[in-house]
């Protein structure tokens, strides 16, 4: 099983530290944030990975090479222009192949096992589950679109007494989910998510663990505090 990491971000709410370095090598607990990903990837035995990257794409090729000191094997997608997520994911299909992939946003900390992911990409086929989200109960500060959980496992838009949840960053996506997105085109992912779920195409399940989106350096050095803590 392949995986590919989300690192293209500008990292806007980051500034000045993002001018010069980007938001997936910031350090957090003595190491850039990417490398707790790429490592729990490893350890869970998913080796062959996918970085995209826009903004200091280089910096990153130059920080994590092919991989090969962390036991993996990394391929790039460079984007020149950040084509937002389902854009970027489109355009590096060609390197993620044909079987279902895990998709892991390099700006978030986590402890959501990888483990659990592969286990719902296995159960994806293409056509009445395309996606798998893990989601997590609403953080104390903004995040994207309300999402909610069924209790047959669909993911759907969050409505009028349903519990709401945020999506993690963490999926397990089949390529057909992908197909009628145009590689090289910048393309959001939550219009995408949303018609599937429409069509009961999205499986989810809640984290109940760590989760922090690490965008403002206020929540970065809250970050730095909870992996300093950790040996992995």
């Amino acid at each position: 099983m392949k995986a590919m990491i989300l690192a293209a971000g500008r990292g806007e709410r980051m500034r000045p530290l993002t001018d010069h370095t980007p938001k997936p090598l910031l350090v957090v607990g003595g190491k850039p944030l990417i490398q707790w990903h790429i490592e729990r990837l490893v350890r869970a035995g998913v080796t062959e990975l996918v970085i995209n990257h826009a903004w200091l794409g280089e910096r990153i090729e130059e920080a994590l090479g092919d991989g090969s000191r962390f036991g993996a094997a990394i391929a790039y997608s460079p984007e020149g222009q950040a084509l937002e997520t389902a854009g970027g994911i489109a355009t590096a299909l060609p390197l993620l192949g044909d079987a279902p992939f895990l998709v892991l946003n390099g700006d978030v900390l986590a402890d959501f096992p990888v483990e659990r992911l592969i286990e719902a990409a296995g159960r994806l086929d293409g056509d009445a589950a395309q996606a798998h989200l893990a989601l997590t109960p609403k953080a104390g500060y903004p995040t994207g679109r309300d999402l909610t959980l069924r209790a047959d496992g669909r993911v759907a838009a969050c409505g009028d007494g349903d519990t709401p949840y945020t999506f993690c960053g963490l999926a397990a996506y089949h390529p057909a989910f992908f197909r009628d997105v145009k590689p090289g085109a910048a393309s959001p992912l939550l219009p995408w998510l949303l018609a599937a779920m429409e069509q009961g195409r999205i499986r989810g399940e809640v984290q109940q663990g760590l989760w922090l989106d690490v965008g403002t350096p206020e929540r970065l050095a809250e970050a730095d505090r909870i992996a300093s803590g950790w040996t992995a």
